[in-house]
């Protein structure tokens, strides 16, 4: 059964097609239908974001489609940046960008620097709308560290770990990240719909 991710990020694309691996799921991204529809992200939750990536998608291709938005919400900012994550520093900045604000702006804060990833997943196929969520846990540090992963990754440290998101192989991002546990609740949802 094909699913298309409606995502041009091509970091997303690559855990959501890995969570996916082995199941009777096929999924295509926007990038592989050579798409670059950009949705305006208006909502002011991540499940409002979700919706109005999917239900863009879903208006043009009229498939099954998933969607996820995503953050970071750090407690001593109010939830900062939250939905305005990707975006934080400005339109057009670089994820380095974002990462120089949350740390300039946790600089004078006492540590430790409390913050959790979060991700809504959503599926949408024009009779229905399926949601999931995932959170992953940690502390923000003073610099980023490793190379691995994107966005806010080299400067987030799970709780239970000594090292950054971005410094962790593939695979064990893929077992903990709050995308990966809002995918696979999601996954176990459509695959007990649909297959059994």
């Amino acid at each position: 059964m094909k699913l298309i991710f409606a995502s041009q990020n091509l970091g997303k694309v690559k855990e959501v097609k890995g969570i996916f691996l082995n199941t009777p799921f096929e999924i295509v991204s926007l990038y592989d239908l050579g798409n670059n529809i950009n949705v305006k992200e208006t909502g002011s939750t991540f499940s409002e974001n979700a919706f109005l990536k999917a239900k863009a998608v879903y208006d043009i291709y009229k498939e099954p489609v998933i969607a996820d938005d995503s953050g970071l919400m750090i407690e001593q900012l109010n939830g900062k940046p939250g939905v305005f994550s990707a975006r934080y520093a400005g339109e057009n900045c670089s994820y380095r960008d974002n990462n120089l604000k949350v740390i300039s702006e946790l600089r004078n804060l006492p540590e430790p620097h409390r913050a959790k990833f979060v991700c809504v997943s959503l599926f949408l196929d024009g009779n229905e709308k399926i949601e999931t969520i995932g959170e992953l846990v940690g502390v923000i540090i003073k610099e980023e560290r490793g190379s691995g992963g994107f966005g806010y990754d080299p400067i987030f440290i799970p709780d239970g770990f000594s090292k950054t998101i971005a410094e962790l192989s593939f695979e064990e991002k893929n077992k903990i990240s709050h995308r990966a546990k809002s995918f696979n609740k999601l996954k176990n949802i459509l695959i007990e719909k649909f297959f059994c």
